[in-house]
């Protein structure tokens, strides 16, 4: 029985809302870092053999994506330290509101270090707000180019001499210049990117890497949510700790001067 009363109070220190907070943060982080990392490998070959054969065209964008290649890297490490700060700082609140009328004690520096993830984990959701928007835009690329790939094989063009005036034009995106040669693609040579491996791949993985920024944005605006309400428990805290030691020191005041009275009336006697 001692045991199970044991299992059940640690249970009960167990903050599952950060719990859960930092699960989908790790999730949502892992789709968009790796399958982002695969996805922009897979687009630097398809313009280097489709859309971009000369390497000069298309430098720029090259190591503008090797650099964002780094730039998760960095995000990876980062969140899975921050993710797990913020499950620690659940289990230090939690455990700071279970034992308030224990001998655990909050103190200003942790009110204070609450505050400070409040603030921290609003400006990372507003910059993963921007990473979620700027993931959709590969998205968009890819399935203009899906979908005029989808009209060449429909049986109202395929077949027909208008085939080969369909067109994708990669350079109206802005990721090449207007002079990359050939720029442009049309018929069936799109259609034949279009069934290439790497374009199925990166297609699909910049969708699962867009699902992943808007599930780390979820996250954070439940930590956020989360960080507020143990910030406020906290302070509820401080004060009935306030309280109670003003109580205390009261009733020992009251307790002292009975003492002294009790031993006067006994000098008296």
């Amino acid at each position: 029985m001692c045991c199970f009363e044991c299992c059940i109070k640690c249970l009960g220190g167990v903050p599952y809302a950060s719990l859960v907070a930092t699960i989908l943060c790790f999730s949502g982080v892992a789709l968009f870092c790796g399958c982002g990392h695969v996805a922009l490998a897979g687009t630097v070959a398809i313009l280097e053999q489709h859309f971009s054969t000369n390497t000069s065209d298309h430098a720029l964008l090259s190591e503008v994506i090797q650099l964002m290649q780094y730039v998760i890297y960095g995000i990876a490490s980062f969140f899975f330290l921050y993710g797990i700060i913020l499950l620690a700082e659940g289990f230090y609140t939690t455990s700071a509101v279970k034992e308030l009328h224990g001998e655990f004690k909050t103190t200003a520096c942790g009110r204070c270090i609450s505050g400070m993830f409040v603030f921290l984990t609003y400006v990372l959701g507003v910059a993963w707000l921007g990473v979620f928007g700027f993931s959709a835009v590969p998205v968009f690329m890819f399935y203009n180019i899906w979908s005029t790939c989808e009209v060449i094989k429909s049986p109202q063009t395929n077949g027909t001499a208008g085939v080969e005036q369909i067109c994708v034009d990669i350079r109206q995106y802005g990721i090449i210049p207007w002079n990359a040669f050939p720029g442009k693609i049309c018929g069936s040579a799109l259609e034949n990117i279009c069934n290439t491996n790497e374009f199925y791949m990166s297609y699909h993985l910049f969708i699962v890497a867009c699902a992943g920024a808007g599930a780390t944005v979820i996250a954070l605006i439940h930590f956020l949510m989360i960080l507020s309400s143990n910030w406020a428990y906290l302070k509820d805290a401080s004060k009935m700790q306030a309280y109670q030691d003003i109580k205390a020191k009261e009733e020992q005041e009251l307790q002292d001067i009975q003492s002294r009275s009790k031993e006067q009336l006994n000098s008296y006697t």
